[in-house]
């Protein structure tokens, strides 16, 4: 890699802006494929595709379907009319774009995200987001992006565009605003992943410095996030590093896969994982999230070949006694649907069918079994993270005084995720959160004997790889493992969790 000269640091400094190198403040080189449009209910556009081809889109309706439990938005829709085709739309929650009207298009935000939000980076400027792709067009141009880690795709939490967080015990009524995560989180293995850059580009931001010449970019020190600009203009933040890279400073040019150092849970993240996400010019005028689920799907099917990809996620949130819908239906197929969806439930039950209900008689956070075969002997695994609320506290308001009066949630995590031979020593953490000094027991599900570790959970701080209890185990023949590892807290409420472990001959 060619290094530049690095450039002077500035703690955003607004004269910044005349002084920085006139490379520096290039315009974008990379097309972006999509069209982004922003309507209010009612109104109608005519806007012009990359291919030139023009198509007409109203917004007809929006439907929030907030919860009962928080005032959240779950599932929300927007009704619209695509080139004379109506459509309805689910607002990120893990959808991709869909083909309509001869375009493929999508909805990364509503007005409703913004409030009674934690945060609200998406900077809307109307009622609704849209974006539009020529048919049959790739997402993000090919060659220009890459996986930011390496790991298998969905082989353990995530928190995807639009969806509370949920991992580290934070989607509960005792917490008053909501954090819907607009970008995307990445679970992983603390110290052991390497982070690698998605996109080439300028180095803004690193360890707590900026580079002169950006304060109005999205760039904000700190010192474990990155902020990267690319030849679309976009700047790429990476968060939450446990260590960076040395030659990774301010004015310093990367390549698409170099690595910029290792995941970790620096910055109050509380669990360990890459906080991922893209910050673009959006239709206000403003700096606002793009959303980076449809690009970093496409290049997982692009560089890791899967033949089926199991979805069983968002997570759901319930009381005690709710029904609760479980849904397979965004699961993926190379050989193409119908698919097959078989559950094995907590409650002992096994279903079939994309969606299917299950109630609860205890609090607890539970982890529902989704297989999904294809029709050439493939067959991938993900599971559904269900955390199950008390029905009411003594007050009966439903809404206990603080968040450690709920079950405790947990998080689980394997490194590594994939050429897995027999033989070979896979490492295993886990931390359960809201239950402090834990104990958790795995089980391996090849009849070795279960595995006793407990977690420290420093009360609201999480900085130190030894606070996830780690183990270590072979598999001595070939096959899919379903490993569990379980918890519980004093009151005797449990939280579950599964990793798929595919082990080949």
């Amino acid at each position: 890699m060619t290094q530049r000269p690095p450039a002077t640091f500035s703690n955003l400094s607004r004269r910044s802006l005349f002084a920085a190198p006139l490379l520096l403040r290039a315009q974008p080189s990379l097309p972006v494929r999509h069209q982004t449009v922003e309507l209010d209910a009612g109104e109608t556009v005519r806007l012009k595709l990359a291919s030139g081809d023009e198509a007409e889109l109203a917004l007809l309706a929006v439907d929030e379907r907030r919860d009962a439990i928080r005032g959240a938005m779950r599932e929300p829709r927007a009704r619209v009319r695509i080139n004379g085709e109506e459509v309805w739309l689910v607002s990120g929650n893990y959808r991709l774009p869909v083909a309509a009207g001869g375009v493929q298009l999508d909805c990364p935000a509503l007005r409703g995200f913004e409030q009674n939000a934690a945060l609200k980076l998406w900077r809307l400027g109307k009622q609704a987001r849209f974006r539009l792709w020529p048919q049959g067009s790739p997402w993000i141009e090919p060659g220009t992006f890459v996986l930011p880690l390496r790991r298998r795709w969905l082989s353990t939490h995530t928190q995807a565009t639009n969806e509370p967080v949920y991992v580290d015990g934070n989607d509960h009524p005792a917490a008053r605003t909501i954090y819907y995560h607009n970008d995307v989180d990445l679970g992983g293995a603390e110290g052991l992943e390497e982070v690698y850059t998605a996109a080439a580009g300028l180095v803004v931001s690193a360890r707590n410095q900026v580079l002169e010449g950006y304060a109005d970019s999205p760039a904000r020190p700190r010192p474990d996030v990155i902020y990267i600009r690319d030849g679309r203009g976009w700047y790429y933040r990476y968060s939450h590093f446990q260590r960076i890279d040395g030659e990774i400073r301010p004015g310093v040019r990367v390549e698409a896969g170099q690595r910029l150092g290792w995941l970790g849970k620096e910055g109050g993240a509380g669990w360990s994982h890459l906080h991922f996400g893209i910050q673009a010019r959006q239709p206000s005028g403003e700096w606002g999230t793009e959303d980076a689920w449809p690009f970093l799907w496409e290049t997982a099917l692009h560089e890791q070949k899967p033949q089926v990809i199991a979805v069983a996620r968002p997570h759901r949130l319930a009381r005690v006694g709710d029904e609760v819908e479980l849904d397979g239906s965004l699961s993926w197929s190379a050989a193409g649907k119908p698919l097959k969806y078989e559950w094995t439930l907590s409650n002992g039950r096994r279903a079939e069918g994309a969606r299917v209900s299950i109630r609860y008689e205890k609090p607890g956070s539970y982890s529902e079994i989704l297989k999904v075969p294809d029709s050439r002997g493939n067959a991938a695994w993900d599971f559904c993270v269900v955390q199950v609320l008390p029905g009411q506290d003594a007050s009966g308001s439903g809404v206990p005084a603080s968040a450690d009066t709920y079950p405790p949630t947990i998080h689980a995590v394997c490194w590594p995720t994939s050429d897995i031979r027999p033989g070979r020593q896979i490492i295993f953490r886990v931390c359960t959160f809201r239950a402090k000094n834990a104990e958790e027991t795995w089980d391996f599900g090849d009849g070795s004997p279960p595995v006793s570790v407990r977690s420290r959970l420093a009360p609201n701080s999480l900085s130190s790889a030894e606070e996830y209890a780690e183990t270590a185990h072979a598999f001595s023949q070939p096959g899919d493992y379903l490993v569990r590892v379980v918890s519980r807290n004093r009151r005797g409420e449990t939280a579950t969790a599964h990793l798929w472990v595919p082990v080949r001959a």
